[in-house]
């Protein structure tokens, strides 16, 4: 079913044209720690990611989207960024999902905020 998917469709993992590219000219660079691997061709004019599991974006650490987008020439797996005692872990996008930020008084709020500070005009 997995093959069949990645024949008809690119959002649930790589196309089978990916698959055939990384396998014929890619060269493995390394790991993150959610399990996505990097990949760049031999002369390192193009780098690419497959993730493992959804193909969200999100899902790419800021050191390791600095190397895809040529910002650093050395990996992350090869020259790891110095990290401030402030930075926190990265965390996936939660728009959209059950899961995202709701502040108080908003419609997707399990109760209401109680406002009493508000009267709801009647008319006469």
């Amino acid at each position: 079913m997995r093959f069949i998917l990645s024949l008809l469709t690119w959002y649930h993992r790589e196309t089978i044209g990916t698959r055939l590219f990384t396998w014929r000219k890619g060269v493995k660079v390394g790991e993150d720690e959610q399990g996505n691997v990097f990949y760049r061709n031999r002369d390192d004019s193009r780098r690419w990611v497959i993730f493992n599991g959804e193909p969200e974006a999100s899902r790419v650490s800021p050191a390791w989207h600095g190397w895809l987008h040529h910002t650093f020439d050395n990996s992350p797996a090869e020259a790891p960024l110095a990290h401030k005692a402030w930075e926190k872990p990265h965390q996936v996008n939660l728009t959209g999902t059950p899961l995202a930020y709701a502040p108080a008084g908003s419609l997707r709020q399990a109760e209401p905020a109680d406002r009493r500070d508000y009267e709801a005009w009647q008319p006469e």
